[in-house]
């Protein structure tokens, strides 16, 4: 099998390898089937999509929807380097997969507003399926409602004009859509459990999610939640786009 590609932008060591390990395991996949470039430590090296089953694209610390000055320089190559990326992706209609930063990075290439209208504080929403979703191939087993894990400063404030919209929820009309026929990003955390929602409350305490005293509140409300349909879209994802 050609390895799935993931893209990670974590700076932080515990939070790059968790997440690397959610994809891993949700996925199905084995080490040699999911390569990793941290493109927050590195340029993004020419790509032949050709080598890959598919992309992944996880989430980020970065917001797209932050005035242009305020951004690090990092950021603005990570996001210049994405969206030439995304040009091939999207022209080609190959599979993709982003979460969280997806929505932003995808929706903003696509022409969408990003901003903080429908944020989510860090903890579980219901997520709807929408008539397009139900029989969207990548969610097809899952619920018409499933609690999937959220926490993000902005979101689609609009969908991109080129999406299906395959998901919502009372506080994000937004979170999942569909560019082409094999392009998706969802605002909602698939790849996350119990574990590894506790694990990234640890990690960004002091980054603005929530109050930094209120994290030890946070971890125990999330060890409450079960949370256990998502998990189903990256297993599917690579079943369904796993090439030779």
């Amino acid at each position: 099998m050609k390895p799935f590609l993931l893209l990670g932008t974590r700076a932080e060591d515990y939070a790059a390898d968790a997440e690397y390990r959610s994809f891993l395991h949700y996925g199905g996949l084995d080490d040699d089937d999911l390569w990793r470039i941290r493109v927050e430590a590195q340029p993004l090296p020419a790509l032949d999509l050709a080598d890959y089953s598919g992309i992944f694209l996880g989430g980020s610390p970065f917001n797209s929807s932050d005035p242009e000055e305020s951004k690090s320089a990092v950021q603005l190559r990570v996001e210049a380097e994405l969206g030439l990326l995304l040009d091939r992706v999207v022209a080609e209609d190959f599979p993709f997969f982003g979460a969280c930063y997806g929505v932003g990075t995808l929706g903003r290439h696509q022409g969408a507003v990003i901003d903080t209208t429908y944020a989510e504080p860090v903890g579980t929403v219901e997520v709807t399926l929408t008539a397009d979703g139900a029989t969207d191939p990548l969610l097809a087993g899952l619920p018409s409602s499933f609690a999937a894990y959220v926490g993000h400063k902005e979101a689609c404030a609009t969908l991109p004009g080129s999406a299906v919209l395959l998901a919502s929820s009372a506080t994000c009309p937004v979170q999942m859509f569909r560019v082409g026929r094999n392009v998706y990003a969802t605002q909602f955390h698939p790849e996350l459990d119990v574990e590894a929602l506790v694990g990234r409350i640890d990690t960004y305490r002091h980054a603005g999610y929530f109050p930094a005293e209120q994290a030890d509140e946070y971890m125990e409300r999330a060890r409450a939640t079960v949370v256990d349909q998502p998990h189903v879209i990256l297993r599917t994802f690579v079943t369904r786009y796993a090439r030779d």
